[in-house]
């Protein structure tokens, strides 16, 4: 059983859904596959996965829906949240509640609802499976069973997604995690015209490491690299392994300038920190570091990536152990 009191901390609720790194990611088969079945077993015309943010309610993945997401203030979800059994709304023009709701008076139209909260493994209620109706209809208890067992897939799903997001060697985020984070920023600063970078690092001589020191110790000099690149950030930087020796770094709020300046402090950081490969053994280890500012022209994240490769080859050119920026278009 759940502590009840996880029931009453809005400011853990909201880090344990931050931790599951899942708001505005794009749709997914296993979340689409559950909706799809519940709309399909429960016979209602929408069923939606909702993750209730602090003001919002944002939809991970809708079956009959258009909207992406609608403010919190209407959300039969964030009523959902508050309990640990299913919220079931016979008639909602019957409930206080809900009768004047704009998605009861209005599209969608709700007037039945069930929905099931999606409790992490630590107890927190962080949304809601939900079925959804326009006609007024009761749900038995084995519809509401059929919830449960799929709110339980929905949830082992998210915390599933964010242990394959992260590369088991470093604790950095995958390759495919990381773009997927790259592209949301991209999508963030054209929205909202603000500014961030990208570094490419690369390990310098990481193949003479394996051949002379073996796997294990080119495996120790990863690992160290990722735990000084975290600690020498900020705590919005975000590290992903993206190849073998390979490593990117997003940095968002950070223009071009401040991006060139965090490069060469990692680079320091890094070169500073000789890698233990067995008892009073150390090897010394250096990177050179791509830096691309976010421009006009980068369209997506395989793009960006592109565009950081080059100062990146340049560097390695220019003698490893440095940073290169690329050149303005």
């Amino acid at each position: 059983m759940y502590a009840d009191n996880a029931l009453a901390d809005e400011a853990a609720r909201l880090s344990a859904l931050r931790r599951l790194e899942i708001l505005d990611t794009a749709p997914e088969e296993p979340f689409e596959n559950v909706v799809n079945l519940v709309r399909t077993i429960l016979h209602v015309p929408i069923s939606t996965v909702t993750l209730v943010d602090a003001d919002r309610q944002w939809f991970k993945a809708k079956a009959g829906l258009e909207a992406t997401e609608t403010p919190r203030s209407v959300s039969f979800c964030t009523h959902a949240i508050q309990q640990r059994t299913p919220l079931v709304i016979p008639d909602a023009k019957a409930d206080p509640r809900f009768s004047g709701n704009p998605l009861v008076e209005g599209d969608p139209h709700i007037r039945s609802y069930a929905g099931v909260p999606l409790v992490t493994s630590d107890g927190y209620n962080v949304g809601a499976l939900c079925a959804i109706d326009t006609r007024p209809r009761e749900f038995s208890e084995s519809e509401l069973a059929i919830l449960r067992n799929f709110a339980g897939i929905v949830v082992n799903e998210m915390e599933l997604r964010r242990i394959a997001e992260r590369d088991q060697l470093t604790g950095a985020l995958t390759r495919r995690g990381f773009l997927e984070k790259v592209e949301h920023e991209i999508a963030r600063c054209r929205r909202h015209a603000r500014s961030a970078s990208l570094l490419l690092i690369d390990v310098d001589h990481f193949k003479a490491v394996n051949d002379t020191h073996g796997h294990p110790a080119g495996d120790a000099v990863l690992r160290e690299l990722a735990g000084v690149l975290g600690t020498a950030g900020r705590s919005g930087d975000i590290l992903g392994r993206i190849g073998g020796e390979e490593f990117a770094m997003l940095l968002p709020e950070t223009s071009g300038d401040e991006a060139i300046a965090a490069a060469e402090r990692y680079r320091a950081a890094i070169a500073a920190h000789p890698v233990a490969i067995g008892p009073g053994r150390t090897i010394p280890v250096t990177a050179s570091i791509g830096v691309a500012p976010l421009e006009d022209r980068i369209a997506s994240a395989e793009d960006w990536i592109a565009r950081a490769d080059v100062p990146l080859y340049r560097a390695k050119n220019e003698g490893r152990n440095r940073c290169a920026v690329a050149q303005a278009a």
